[in-house]
């Protein structure tokens, strides 16, 4: 371990991730009610754009090898700074028993980046802290028992619902060198998690939430004619958690009466297919693909908006989204949500209330748009009153609170 530094060490998959705002959004407070860490990704940035928050992160972001084969010399001079720990024979032992039940090029890469995590990681280090609970949390728990100090972890959506059970379990137990405390977005995340825990109360409830000053106040809007132009807009990565394949057979079926357009921003791999798909539909000239676009675009295109459309739906790999923040965020414009009761979605929007929450099949969707747009003011009641749900249950601070002392604890020298 390499000299004088924080004595708390935060781990992320990559950084900066313009998919990702919710944790810089959490490091930048964490940060500004005291706590002072480094930032350690596995990976090195791919988006071309930063989020503001990115830049108001003050401490250095340390880059490990993000495949081995590139970076041989620091791996090896790494490993054998680590062979020299207390806990390397355990983590060893640990790692292999996990490698016998994954034998991937992932599980032996995750161990040689704990290797150098240990190795590089500050000496006046006390704690560790993953943002996601697959490989994140490994690595953090492989170099966690090499230095001999606790470890923690936020889990989110994917990395919960598509991790095998076995390790799910193993990095909640005490007894198999586990997490001193997991923080998770969901309440139906955390029913999970405890219910895999030796002790259920290591898992904290803790919400993003809003940090509301990053934010304008929302626009005064007109009453949008029923007969009027419709703009819609989705903001998510074009995976298939997000539903947007059928989202656009959806469109396909609205009334020809209905003067519509959809506007998307968000980059992701299936980018290609969905273009094709619209052009196959007929509907290339109501849609405009954005790409990837920073904070003050998404907020100017939220307020140029009548409705947010987030149609998410279960991979086929289990995957899910947990909260989207990106539904607080069109909350905090007055800008009417359509979504769907898919995780913890119904846990900020009341189907009826806050939103419309429909089925995810095409027809069902495109029957709630229409609803929607034929009925401007009841569209503006259930805005108001996600705005109101945002403001009273869902800012960021107290879940910052929560959070700040978890690691005030785990970073104490009592520990």
């Amino acid at each position: 371990m390499s000299a004088a530094g924080p004595k708390l060490a935060v781990l992320v998959k990559g950084w900066p991730r313009l998919s990702e705002t919710f944790i810089a959004q959490e490091l930048v407070a964490l940060q500004e009610a005291g706590h002072q860490f480094d930032i350690w990704s596995l990976r090195h940035p791919t988006d071309t754009k930063r989020h503001p928050l990115h830049d108001r992160f003050k401490g250095q972001v340390h880059y490990l090898p993000e495949y081995l084969y590139q970076e041989p010399q620091r791996v090896w001079a790494a490993r054998v700074v680590a062979q020299r720990m207390p806990g390397y024979a355990e983590a060893f032992r640990v790692w292999r028993q996990d490698l016998r039940r994954d034998l991937s090029h992932n599980r032996i890469r995750r161990f040689g980046q704990a290797c150098v995590l240990a190795a590089e990681l500050p000496a006046a280090t006390r704690a560790l802290y993953a943002h996601f609970m697959h490989t994140p949390s490994s690595v953090a728990r492989y170099a966690a028992i090499m230095c001999d100090i606790p470890w923690s972890f936020s889990a989110h959506a994917k990395d919960i619902w598509t991790s095998p059970e076995w390790e799910k379990r193993e990095k909640l137990q005490s007894s198999t060198h586990g997490a001193a405390f997991g923080a998770t977005c969901t309440a139906i995340g955390a029913e999970h998690l405890r219910w895999l825990a030796d002790t259920p109360a290591r898992v904290e409830l803790i919400y993003h939430g809003l940090d509301l000053a990053r934010f304008p106040a929302p626009p005064d809007r007109a009453l949008r004619a029923a007969d009027g132009p419709f703009q819609m807009l989705s903001v998510g990565r074009l995976v298939e958690k997000k539903g947007f394949d059928r989202l656009i057979e959806a469109f396909a079926k609205l009334p020809k009466s209905l003067d519509w357009h959809w506007t998307h921003i968000g980059g992701g791999a299936l980018g290609t297919p969905l273009q094709d798909q619209a052009r196959a539909a007929g509907i290339t000239d109501r849609i405009t693909w954005k790409g990837a676009c920073d904070q003050p675009e998404v907020i100017e295109a939220m307020r140029n908006a009548d409705l947010f459309v987030l149609p998410s739906r279960i991979a086929t790999d289990g995957d899910r989204d947990g909260l989207p923040n990106v539904l607080m965020e069109a909350a905090s414009q007055h800008l009417p949500i359509l979504s769907t009761p898919v995780s913890a979605i119904p846990e900020f929007i009341n189907s009826g209330t806050h939103g419309i929450l429909s089925d995810d099949d095409p027809a069902s969707l495109a029957s709630a748009i229409s609803a929607v747009a034929a009925e401007p003011s009841k569209a503006a009641q259930m805005a108001a009153a996600a705005y109101d749900r945002l403001i009273a249950e869902f800012r960021m601070d107290p879940g910052i609170a929560r959070l700040s002392a978890q690691l005030d604890a785990l970073c104490s020298d009592d520990t």
